[in-house]
C-alpha cells in the first residue's frame, strides 16, 4: 500500500528564501520582488543575474563590471575544449554540460577557498562559461570547430553568435534574452532543491551546479520542452495535431508544454513568450510550428476539460520550443539552453544556502520517509540460498 506521505514534498516547506516566489494560484512569478513580466520588458539577463545574486539592482556602473567580467570569463579552457574533442558524439548534450561543470572546478583559482568572495567569482565563471560549453558541443556534433566568445556581446547574442558563427539578428537576440530571464529560476523547482540540498553538505559550487544539471535532465523537467519539439514533429501538420492529442489521450499519455506542477492558471512566462513568439515568427518560413503549438494548446485544453471536468493551461515549456527550432537549435540541446539560463538562479540559492541571513543558520537537508518495506527478514548464508 503506498502511503499518504508520498507526496514527492508537494507543499512542503522545506526552507526559507528570498530569491524568488511563485504563486500558482494568481499566476505570478517575482525574482527578488520584481514581477517577472517586468523584468522580461525592461532588464536583460545580465541584469537578471545580478539581481538574483545580490538582491537589489545593479547600478550603470555596477552592471557594466559585471557584464564585463560574465564576458572576460566565457573562454573554455584547453583542457575542457580537449575533454570535448575526446568525447563520443553520441553523448547527451547534458551528460556533456553536466561533465563540464565539475572540470572547470579542476582549474579554478578559487578551489577551496569557501568565502563569500570566491563563491561569487565561482559562479560567475559558470554562468559565463556553460553557453559556451554547449555552443561548442553543439559545433562538435555538426562537424564543426568552435567559435570563440565574442566580449562585446550580450550573453544571449554571443550564445547565438558562437552556435552559428554570425551576428545574430536584433529581434532573435532579444527574444533569447527574454527567454534566459524566463529561465533564469522558479522556487525550489527539483533541480534547485537539488543544488541546495548539495549545498546544504558543504560541497562546493561547481558540485552544487553539477547536481543540479543533472536533475534538469530528466523528462519531467527540464527535457519536458524537448519532448514539445518531438511532439510538433511527429504531428508534423496542423491538420493532424487534433487526431494526435486524442491519440495521447486515449493512452492515458500526457501532452508536453501543458500542466504544471505549481501554476493552477497559465504560467506566467508561457503569456510572455507565447506573444514573442507569435511576434518573431509572423513572417519566418517556421512559422507552421508555432500554429501547431497554438492548435495543441487549444485541443488539449478542449479535451481536458471535457474528460476531467477542468481546466489545464499551457507552461514555460510550450512556446520557447518552435522559437528555438527556427533558430536551428536541435531540440537535444533545449535543456541544455534551459540550463545555461538556470545557472544564475542556482548560484544564487547556492549562496543563499552557504551564506544565510539571520536568524536562519546553515542545516543539511535530511529529510525522513515512512518505510513500508518487510521487517524481520531471515539471513540465509550464500551456499545455502
Amino acid at each position: 500500500m503506498v502511503s499518504v506521505e508520498d507526496t514527492g514534498l508537494r507543499g512542503v516547506k522545506a526552507a526559507t528564501t528570498r530569491i524568488s516566489k511563485v504563486d500558482g494560484e494568481g499566476g505570478k512569478l517575482l525574482y527578488r520582488g520584481y514581477y517577472i513580466e517586468d523584468l522580461a520588458r525592461e532588464s536583460s539577463f545580465e541584469e537578471t543575474a545580478y539581481l538574483l545574486m545580490h538582491g537589489v539592482l545593479p547600478t550603470a556602473r555596477q552592471l557594466n563590471r559585471f557584464s564585463n567580467e560574465l564576458a572576460q570569463n566565457r573562454k573554455l579552457s584547453p583542457a575542457v575544449l580537449r575533454a570535448l574533442r575526446d568525447l563520443p558524439l553520441e553523448t547527451p548534450p547534458m551528460s556533456v554540460l553536466q561533465a563540464g561543470v565539475t572540470l572547470l572546478s579542476a582549474r579554478c583559482p578559487d578551489q577551496g577557498d569557501e568565502s563569500r568572495e570566491a563563491n561569487e567569482r565561482k559562479a560567475m565563471r559558470i554562468i559565463a562559461v556553460m553557453p559556451t560549453i554547449v555552443a561548442a558541443w553543439k559545433r562538435r556534433r555538426n562537424g564543426l570547430d568552435p567559435v570563440q566568445p565574442d566580449e562585446d556581446m550580450s550573453q544571449a547574442a554571443n550564445f547565438l553568435y558562437m552556435i552559428k558563427d554570425e551576428v545574430p539578428e536584433p529581434d532573435i537576440a532579444k527574444f533569447m534574452d527574454v527567454a534566459m530571464i524566463l529561465h533564469a529560476d522558479h522556487e525550489f523547482n527539483a533541480s534547485t532543491f537539488t543544488t541546495r540540498v548539495v549545498a546544504s553538505t558543504g560541497a562546493d559550487m561547481y558540485a552544487a551546479v553539477s547536481a543540479g544539471v543533472g536533475a534538469l535532465s530528466g523528462p519531467l523537467h527540464g527535457g519536458a520542452n524537448a519532448q514539445v519539439m518531438r511532439n510538433l514533429l511527429d504531428t508534423n501538420d496542423p491538420e493532424s495535431v487534433e487526431a494526435w492529442v486524442e491519440e495521447m489521450f486515449k493512452r492515458g499519455q500526457r501532452v508536453s508544454g501543458m500542466g504544471h506542477a505549481v501554476y493552477r492558471t497559465i504560467d506566467p512566462r508561457a503569456l510572455i513568450l507565447q506573444t514573442m513568439a507569435r511576434a518573431v515568427l509572423k513572417d519566418h518560413p517556421e512559422y507552421r510550428w508555432y500554429e501547431m503549438t497554438e492548435r495543441m494548446a487549444e485541443v488539449t485544453q478542449d479535451i481536458f476539460r471535457r474528460s476531467k471536468g477542468r481546466d489545464i493551461y499551457p507552461n514555460v515549456d510550450l512556446y520557447s520550443a518552435s522559437i528555438y527550432h527556427a533558430m536551428g537549435i536541435h531540440h537535444d540541446f533545449f535543456p541544455p539552453v534551459f540550463a545555461m539560463s538556470r545557472s544564475a538562479g542556482w548560484t544564487a540559492h547556492v549562496m543563499e544556502e552557504k551564506f544565510p541571513l539571520p536568524p536562519v543558520k546553515p542545516s543539511l537537508y535530511r529529510p525522513s520517509c515512512t518505510y513500508v518495506g518487510k521487517v524481520g527478514g531471515q539471513y540465509v548464508p550464500i551456499d545455502e540460498r
